[in-house]
């Protein structure tokens, strides 16, 4: 088994100078071909289940998949909670068998913020298990702004919290479907020159690959999370299956066809966390 939890993959990553890629999983095959990227790279990867995946799939159901290719996978996987919003959906998390639980709280006033991400870190190391928190907010491409990170409140945040791993708001967003955006790097000297906890990039698909390898190398910057830029390859991938042949229904032969597309670009975007 190499079922992971977020410390056990970020920790080495921080002293060595590379970043570990949180995956935004929406099924069986996308986690599947991503775990089989990692595998051919040699190196971890983080399967991460969000709000809409969680709507597809019960959590319980996502635990025992994740799980499932944690126990066959030959380099370390992590189970994680994306974008828990309340202490509930932790704890069922926590209860599905995840290693690593996101809250966000990153809407609410600092202190509610600080003080609901300590209760899940407190439960969360309770259980021998991992806590990320978000301190300043990243927005969406073309919704809701982002507020950035302030550095006296992420090392006030990451002190009172406990947790294992913090993101930050430091011109990233999430759904951006290019990379003609980049990240605010004096304002992530900044942070880090307040706190040695690992920082978390949230909407990583919109930052240049270049930046993301040298910013893995020469900061704290230990988790890139990648959803669109994935996504984008899944569908592209099953539009090519579906288009070859009109007279095609069987839904495993089609998916099947995702999965070298899908392994291939995730190949590409761990390549770009290794430093």
């Amino acid at each position: 088994m190499t079922l992971a939890t977020l410390a056990d993959v970020l920790q080495p990553a921080l002293k060595n100078g590379y970043a570990v890629a949180g995956l935004v999983t929406l099924g069986w095959e996308d986690m599947r071909a991503f775990v089989a990227a990692a595998e051919a790279e040699n190196c971890p990867v983080i399967l991460q289940a969000g709000p809409s995946c969680r709507d597809h799939t019960p959590l319980p159901i996502l635990g025992k998949m994740f799980r499932h290719l944690a126990e066959t996978a030959s380099v370390p996987v992590v189970a994680h909670l994306d974008h828990g919003y309340t202490f509930e959906d932790c704890k069922l998390a926590l209860d599905s068998g995840f290693t690593s639980l996101m809250f966000d709280g990153s809407r609410k006033p600092l202190q509610q913020n600080i003080d609901e991400t300590a209760a899940i870190a407190e439960m969360a190391h309770a259980a021998g298990i991992s806590c990320e928190g978000e301190i300043g907010f990243v927005g969406y491409d073309n919704g809701e702004a982002s507020a950035g990170t302030d550095p006296a409140e992420a090392a006030q945040f990451a002190k009172a919290t406990g947790v294992d791993a913090m993101a930050i708001s430091v011109g990233n967003v999430h759904l951006q479907q290019d990379q003609s955006g980049g990240l605010d790097e004096g304002r992530i000297a900044d942070i880090e020159a307040v706190t040695d906890v690992p920082l978390v990039i949230h909407g990583g698909s919109g930052v240049p690959a270049d930046q993301r390898r040298r910013l893995a190398r020469e900061t704290s910057i230990c988790k890139f999370n990648i959803g669109t830029e994935l996504r984008m390859a899944f569908g592209a991938a099953l539009r090519g299956a579906v288009n070859a042949d009109a007279n095609r229904f069987d839904r495993v032969q089609i998916l099947r066809d995702t999965h070298d597309p899908v392994m291939a670009a995730a190949r590409t975007v761990l390549r770009t966390m290794k430093g």
